[in-house]
């Protein structure tokens, strides 16, 4: 994930594009097939880090891993460490993270009724 640099002419269109769209600055919080599919798992509940990684299938530890830091940056999800040995960690979803689930339901539906389309 390479960023961009913040003194560039795209850096800062995109800054005002999510700046003035709530709708870009949504989908820029949850874009990305691994962050909505992460919130997807989650909207049932809490799950380990072990659990998530296998209902993902594909996605390797690092990813899932910048995945799950970046969505508890921007509150998305709330991670708990118990102190056990072996080291428990729970993911759950935010206050804010929950109120996606109308979100993710809709574009479930919308993805089955395009693909049923094509």
């Amino acid at each position: 994930m390479t960023k961009i640099k913040e003194t560039s002419t795209n850096f800062a269109n995109k800054k005002a594009l999510t700046d003035e769209c709530p709708e870009l600055y949504a989908s820029k919080m949850i874009g990305g097939q691994w962050s909505l599919a992460i919130c997807s798992y989650l909207i049932n509940g809490k799950l380990r880090f072990g659990e998530l990684r296998k209902s993902l299938g594909n996605i390797t530890e690092r990813m899932l891993t910048l995945q799950l830091r970046r969505l508890e940056e921007d509150k998305i999800i709330t991670r708990t460490v118990f102190a056990e040995v072996p080291p428990r960690v729970e993911y759950e979803l935010t206050e804010i993270g929950y109120k996606l689930k109308p979100v993710i339901e809709e574009l479930e539906k919308w993805g089955i009724m395009h693909k049923e389309s094509i």
